[in-house]
């Protein structure tokens, strides 16, 4: 089993989510983006998180920064104040599909180790979950020449912290 890392999550979530190509429509509401994170943080019993809008500005802009090629490239998290979880669709990717793909990483974590499964992700559920994590900001665009939907979602503090658990 592999540690889960910043460096590693990102290497895997370019990977991993740039081959998931999923339709859907709707769901992409704040309020759509807190439940479907806070549902799965109720699973683990960590305390639910709250859209910040000056978090969800950050995201915003990023997110218009990659509509031009929308690939899964991680921002600096604002220096590093702000975790991030990135998914791309060839199609209408909802916000809630998109924090559903994450969250189904949580079959690849091995909380007693706090390790992904050899060859696997988890990082972006492990965001999802970071019980230090408070608040949440997402935003979701149309890639230029119709190449599909881009959505970053982003955390404050910043979670996956080497060497923690996330709850």
């Amino acid at each position: 089993m592999a540690h889960v890392s910043k460096v590693s999550v990102s290497v895997f979530c370019l990977l991993a989510l740039a081959v998931m190509a999923h339709v859907s429509h709707g769901q992409d509401t704040q309020a759509d983006y807190v439940n479907a994170h806070n549902a799965a943080r109720s699973e683990v019993r960590v305390p639910s998180l709250s859209w910040d809008n000056n978090v969800a500005a950050f995201a915003q802009s990023y997110a218009n920064k990659r509509k031009r090629d929308c690939q899964l490239i991680h921002s600096d998290g604002d220096g590093g104040k702000y975790g991030e979880n990135l998914a791309w669709s060839s199609g209408n990717l909802s916000g809630t599909d998109a924090v559903k793909m994450w969250v189904d990483e949580k079959a690849n974590y091995d909380y007693n180790s706090n390790t992904c499964a050899r060859g696997k992700v988890c990082g972006h559920y492990t965001q999802v979950v970071w019980r230090n994590s408070v608040k949440l900001g997402c935003a979701k665009v149309t890639c230029d020449n119709g190449a599909g939907t881009f959505i970053t979602c982003n955390y404050a503090p910043a979670g996956n912290i080497n060497g923690q658990k996330p709850y």
